[in-house]
Order: C-alpha cells, then structure tokens, then sequence
C-alpha cells in the first residue's frame, strides 16, 4: 500500500518532511503516527492508513512532497 500525502487545504499543495517517526522495518498500527510535516502555515503528522510494517520510506527529511505523492509504502497484515 502506498501512503500519500492527503489534501491539506485549499491553496496548499505541498508540504516539506520534517522527520520520520518510524524506520523501514518498523510495524505500525493504524493511526500511528509516520511522518512529520510542515507548511508555511502550520506543522502536522502523516498517520499510517493500515496496521502493518514499513516497507520503504520514498522522500528525505527536507524534501518538499506534492499533495498525493507517495511517502511511503506499507506493507498490510
């Protein structure tokens, strides 16, 4: 499963990694939180969609993310 970056808000349609909460490897459940991330206007969490393990994390820690790109992908239970 592919996790994306959701719809934020109208007129915003990116955001930047701040840091990773999870490793590739780790296993979590859904709702847990993956990834911090930040806008202009205000700094948030990415929750994972399904309890499973983190298969690989695609963007870096400063890197700029679209809105619906792929952040990482999960593998589900």
């Amino acid at each position: 499963m592919e996790v994306t970056l959701p719809f934020l808000a109208e007129g915003v349609d990116e955001a930047t990694v701040s840091y990773w909460k999870v490793d590739e490897g780790d296993r979590v459940e859904e709702g847990d939180d993956l990834v911090e991330m930040f806008t202009s206007k205000a700094v948030f969490s990415v929750p994972s969609p399904a309890a499973g393990v983190v298969e690989e994390i695609l963007v870096r820690e400063g890197e700029v993310v679209k809105v619906g790109q792929t952040l990482c992908t999960l593998k589900e239970d």
